[in-house]
C-alpha cells in the first residue's frame, strides 16, 4: 500500500486559539491534581496511571464550557498530563533518601528545595531532549503511539455529535462501569495459584526432614479493560513479544529457580505450604529475574539506539540547520506544526541542567568538585540516552506500561559503579548515585509522555514549541508542589505507626514505596560493594542472545520480564482479539475502505476503554487518597466472573467494527489507524 502523505486534523496554515492562559491554567491545575493521586499509587502499589485520557476528557469538557478550540485542548492535555509524569520520577527516586538513611528526616526545608530542584532540572533537561528528538520520532512510521492515537481520537470525536462519539463514549462507560465493579469487588481482578510440579525430601539439620515443592505460579491476565486497549491497538505482533518475556521470567526462570534453590530458602524453617510458596516465587522474580530484565534491558537500549542512529543523526543535523538558517537571517519558512523551540534555548537548558546537577551534587551531597563534574557528564550522556529509548518505548507500548524505574536502574547501577571506580563511598557516594538517578528518572518519565503529547498533537495539528512551553512551566508548578503530597503521606504513616505499634514512614508496610525501596537497596549495595553483578551480567548476556537470534525488540521482550505477568497478559489478550478481528475482516474480503473504517471504530473502542479505566482509577484513587472507605459486595470474589467481562471486551472490539463496516461502495474516513 502506498504511503499517503499526511495532513493533521487541523491544517498548518490555520489561525487558531492555542496557548491562552485559560488553557495554561486549566492545564497547570490538571497537572498538580492527577500528579499528586499519581503519586500515592506509586507509594502505595508502585504503579501510576496514565494521565493523557483524563487530561484529555476534563480539559476538553471544561474548555467546552469556555467555547475552547481543539487546540485549546491539545494544549490543556500536554500540560495536565506533565504532573504523572513528575509524580513518577519523584515516588520512585525522592524516597530513596529516606529508605536509605541519607535523610534521618524527610521534612526539611533543605530536603524540599533538594527535591524541587531535582524534579525540576530533570523535567526541563527531558523536555530539552525531547525537543531534539520530536522530528525523528513522532514521523517514524515504525512507531504506532498507541496512546498518542487514542488521545488524539478523543479530541477529534469531542468536536461532533457523529457517528464516532458514540463508539469513543460508549466505550468510555464500558471502561469505566468494569473499573468501578472491578473496585467494589463484584469480580476478581485477577487469579494467582501455585501449581506443585515435584515433591522430595530435604534434611534440615539435625532437627528432621522437610518436604520441598517445585512449581509453577500460575497468573491469569489483569482484567483491565485499559490493558487490552493497548494490545488492541499495538497490534498481535507487538503485543505477543511483550507476552513472551513474560513468559521467558514466569514459565522459565521463576519455575528452574524456585525449584532448585527452594530447598536452601526453606531450610531456614519457613512454612511449606501453596502461600509461602507463592511468596517465594514473586521474591525470586523481584529480587533475581527483575535484576536480570534490568540487564537485558541495558543491552536492548544500546541496541535501540543503534538502530536510531542515522534517524537521530538526520533530527540533530535538522536542529542545527535551524540555528544556521537563524543566524544567517535566512527567512524561517517551516510549517507552524514543525516549528520546536529553538536550538539556542535547548542548549540553554541543557546547560542549565547541568549546572544544576553539578551544584546539587557538588554543595548538597558534600561530594569532591571532579566528581560534581564527572557525575554532571553522566547525567547528561544517560539522560539524553533514556529519553531516546524512553520516548521509542512509548511509541510502541504506551506510556502506560513505560518501564520508567527499570531504565532508572540501569542509570543507577552505571553511576554508582563510576561512584566504586573514583573510591566514592559512604552516604556522600550513595547520596550522588540516588540524585543522578533521580534526575534521569524525572527526564526519561517527562521525555516519554512528552512525546506521547507531541505525537497526539502531531495528528491533531498543534505547534509544537507552545505545546513545550506550556510543558516547561507544568514542571516548574509540578516540581514545586510534589513534594507536599509526599510529606502528608510520609509523617502520617509515621503517625499511624506509632499508635498501632509499627515502623511507618516510606518502606512500612502501608507506604512501602517499592521502586525507591529497590534503588536504595542497590546503591547502599554497589557503593558499598555488597551487589550481586553475576544477575546483571547474565541479562545483558541475554539481551545479546536476543539480538543474535534477531528477536525484533531485545528491549520490549526484557520490558515483558520485568512487567507484572498480568500486565503483559492483558496486553496479549488485547493483541490476540485485535489478529482474531484481523482474520474474520480477511475471510470475509472487505473492500478497502470498509477495513479502514472497521479500523477507525476499533481505534476509538479501544481509546474509550482506556480512557474510561484511566478516569476512574482516578476517581478510586482521590477516594483512597481521602482515607474514604469504598464499599465491597464481595469480600472474596470469584474469578470465574472476571471470564464474562473478558468475553464481553473481546466481543466488543471485534463485533462492533465488523456490524459497521458499512458500504463497500463509500469511500472511507481518513483511518485513525494509520
Amino acid at each position: 500500500m502506498a504511503t499517503k502523505e499526511f495532513k493533521p486534523f487541523v491544517p498548518a496554515d490555520t489561525d487558531m486559539k492555542e496557548m491562552t492562559l485559560k488553557a495554561l491554567l486549566i492545564g497547570l491545575i490538571l497537572a498538580v491534581i492527577l500528579g499528586a493521586a499519581n503519586a500515592y499509587l506509586g507509594l502505595k502499589a508502585g504503579m501510576t496511571i496514565a494521565a493523557t485520557y483524563p487530561a484529555a476528557v476534563i480539559g476538553m469538557a471544561v474548555l467546552r464550557l469556555f467555547k475552547g478550540t481543539v487546540l485549546e485542548e491539545n494544549f490543556a492535555r500536554t500540560v495536565g498530563s506533565i504532573g504523572e509524569s513528575i509524580a513518577a520520577g519523584a515516588i520512585f527516586t525522592i524516597p530513596a533518601f529516606f529508605i536509605a538513611g541519607i535523610w534521618p528526616e524527610f521534612f526539611t526545608v533543605g530536603n524540599f528545595l533538594t527535591s524541587t530542584a531535582i524534579m525540576i532540572v530533570g523535567g526541563v533537561l527531558g523536555i530539552m531532549f525531547v525537543a531534539l528528538l520530536r522530528r525523528v520520532m513522532v514521523e517514524d512510521a515504525e512507531l504506532p503511539f498507541p496512546e498518542s492515537r487514542a488521545a488524539a481520537e478523543i479530541h477529534k470525536t469531542g468536536r461532533s455529535s457523529g457517528t464516532g462519539s458514540k463508539f469513543l463514549f460508549g466505550a468510555m462507560g464500558l471502561g469505566a462501569l468494569i473499573q468501578a465493579l472491578g473496585q467494589f469487588k463484584l469480580f476478581a481482578t485477577r487469579w494467582e495459584h501455585f501449581v506443585q510440579f515435584a515433591s522430595k525430601k530435604i534434611t534440615i539439620g539435625s532437627s528432621g526432614t522437610a518436604s520441598v515443592k517445585g512449581g509453577l505460579l500460575l497468573s491469569s491476565p489483569g482484567v483491565s479493560p485499559a490493558y487490552m486497549g493497548v494490545g488492541y491497538i499495538i497490534g498481535p505482533k507487538l503485543a505477543s513479544l511483550n507476552f513472551s518475556g513474560g513468559l521467558i521470567a514466569w514459565g522459565l526462570l521463576v519455575p528452574i529457580i524456585t525449584y532448585f534453590a527452594g530447598p536452601s530458602l526453606i531450610a531456614t524453617g519457613a512454612v511449606d505450604d501453596h502461600a509461602s510458596w507463592a511468596t517465594m516465587a514473586i521474591n525470586v522474580w523481584r529480587n533475581i529475574v527483575r535484576p536480570m530484565a534490568i540487564g537485558g534491558m541495558l543491552v536492548g537500549a544500546g541496541y535501540t539506539l543503534f538502530n536510531m542512529r542515522k534517524s537521530l543523526a538526520t533530527g540533530i543535523a535538522r536542529s542545527i540547520g535551524d540555528v544556521k538558517k537563524a543566524a544567517s537571517g535566512v527567512e524561517d519558512t517551516t510549517e507552524r506544526t514543525n516549528k520546536d523551540i529553538s536550538f539556542k534555548w535547548i542548549t540553554a537548558g541543557i546547560i542549565f541542567a547541568a549546572i544544576a546537577t553539578f551544584l546539587i551534587t557538588w554543595l548538597v551531597f558534600h561530594t569532591s568538585f571532579w566528581v560534581a563534574i564527572i557525575t554532571s557528564l553522566v547525567m547528561i550522556i544517560a539522560g539524553f540516552f533514556f529519553a531516546a529509548v524512553s520516548g521509542y518505548l512509548v511509541g510502541i507500548i504506551g506510556s502506560s506500561n513505560n518501564p520508567i524505574s527499570g531504565l532508572t536502574l540501569s542509570t543507577l547501577v552505571v553511576t554508582a559503579l563510576l561512584m566504586v571506580a573514583l573510591g566514592v563511598k559512604g552516604h556522600e557516594g550513595i547520596a550522588a548515585v540516588l540524585g543522578v538517578a533521580a534526575i534521569v528518572c524525572v527526564a526519561a518519565a517527562v521525555a516519554g509522555e512528552m512525546l506521547q503529547d507531541l505525537k497526539a498533537g502531531h495528528i491533531l495539528g498543534g505547534t509544537p514549541w507552545k505545546m513545550e512551553l506550556g510543558d516547561i512551566i507544568g514542571v516548574v508548578i509540578a516540581g514545586l508542589v510534589m513534594f507536599i503530597p509526599l510529606v502528608i503521606l510520609n509523617q502520617g504513616d509515621i503517625a499511624t505507626g506509632l499508635k498501632e505499634g509499627y515502623q511507618g514512614g516510606f518502606g512500612s508496610q502501608n507506604l512501602p514505596a517499592p521502586q525507591a525501596g529497590l534503588m536504595a537497596m542497590l546503591s547502599k549495595g554497589i557503593v558499598g560493594g555488597e551487589m550481586a553483578w553475576p544477575l546483571i551480567i547474565v541479562g545483558m548476556l541475554m539481551g545479546f542472545g536476543f539480538i543474535l537470534m534477531q528477536v525484533k525488540s531485545p528491549m520490549l521482550v526484557s520490558v515483558g520480564m520485568y512487567l507484572p505477568l498480568e500486565t503483559t497478559f492483558a496486553i496479549f489478550i488485547g493483541g490476540l482479539t485485535k489478529g482474531v478481528f484481523e482474520m474474520i475482516s480477511k475471510k470475509r474480503k472487505f473492500k478497502e475502505n470498509q477495513v479502514a473504517r472497521m479500523d477507525n471504530v476499533g481505534i476509538l473502542l479501544a481509546a474509550g476503554l482506556i480512557a474510561g479505566e484511566a478516569l476512574v482509577g482516578l476517581i478510586f484513587a482521590t477516594l483512597a487518597f481521602f482515607d474514604i472507605d469504598v464499599f465491597h459486595i464481595f469480600k472474596n470474589p470469584s474469578f470465574l466472573s472476571s471470564l464474562v467481562v473478558f468475553a464481553i471486551i473481546i466481543y466488543v472490539l471485534i463485533q462492533i467494527p465488523l456490524k459497521n463496516a458499512g458500504n463497500p461502495d463509500q469511500p472511507a474516513p481518513p483511518s485513525a489507524a494509520h
